[in-house]
């Protein structure tokens, strides 16, 4: 058992552990709120992407939702482990900081090798999307009609992609390929947007990809100082058998 003048030593050390980890688990919790505000933004703004991309894109919103939910509770869960300085808490603290530090890592990692296949599946589903086009409200088309207004674009690589669809051959263009609202195009190419929607779709996702994959790896490295500022006070309190007055 440690001597009582040594315990009395190590009280400030242990105190200044504590004032660290708080600051800490006080920004965790804020980046939970971050990512649950971006995954909630990543629903509103690009489901129509994710939706052509393939079934399991449109899960990644809900991912970081419910990573951002996981992370707020973990940090409320730190704060209360923190304030009572308790050992065995603050150990299954750094445990889950850990968990969740390597689930994103592996996450961060197959979205980097299988980077290039997102091109190559939203090129293939959004020529998909167009063949079997019907404007009937179906979610595809749906999420076609709204690339094309909201991009001024037309088409995959142009709007010539259009004329070897069963669409076309029966009704022409659609209304979402207009450059002026409420024009009817039907087979007039003049009235319709020459560029293709692929490059400018790519463009976006990539920009607005970067935005999420930045704030998810500064995320995870964030996580590092917390695994080490947790294990280190749960070790000194053990070590020392610090005790709260």
């Amino acid at each position: 058992m440690a001597s009582p003048s040594r315990r009395l030593q190590t009280k400030p050390v242990i105190t200044c552990f504590k004032s660290v980890l708080l600051i800490y688990t006080f920004i965790f919790w804020i980046t939970g709120v971050i990512l649950l505000a971006v995954g909630i933004w990543g629903k509103v703004s690009l489901e129509n992407y994710f939706s052509l991309l393939n079934e399991k894109a449109t899960n990644v919103p809900f991912v970081l939702i419910g990573t951002g939910t996981v992370i707020i509770l973990l940090g409320t869960f730190g704060c209360f482990a923190t304030c009572r300085a308790s050992a065995w808490m603050l150990k299954l603290y750094a445990m889950f900081l850990t968990l969740i530090f390597l689930v994103e890592l592996v996450a961060a990692i197959v979205g980097f090798v299988f980077r290039h296949e997102i091109k190559n599946s939203f090129k293939n589903n959004y020529d998909k999307a167009l063949k079997q086009y019907n404007a009937t409200g179906d979610y595809r088309s749906d999420a076609v009609d709204k690339i094309q207004n909201t991009l001024h674009c037309c088409g995959v690589t142009d709007y010539r992609d259009w004329k070897d669809t069963n669409y076309y051959s029966e009704k022409g263009f659609p209304k979402s390929c207009c450059k002026l609202e409420g024009c009817s195009p039907q087979r007039d190419a003049d009235k319709v947007n020459n560029e293709g929607c692929f490059i400018k779709v790519m463009t976006i996702i990539e920009s607005e990809m970067g935005v999420v994959a930045g704030i998810s790896f500064g995320v995870a490295c964030f996580q590092l100082i917390g695994i080490s500022l947790a294990y280190c006070l749960s070790r000194a309190i053990t070590n020392n058998q610090y005790e709260i007055v």
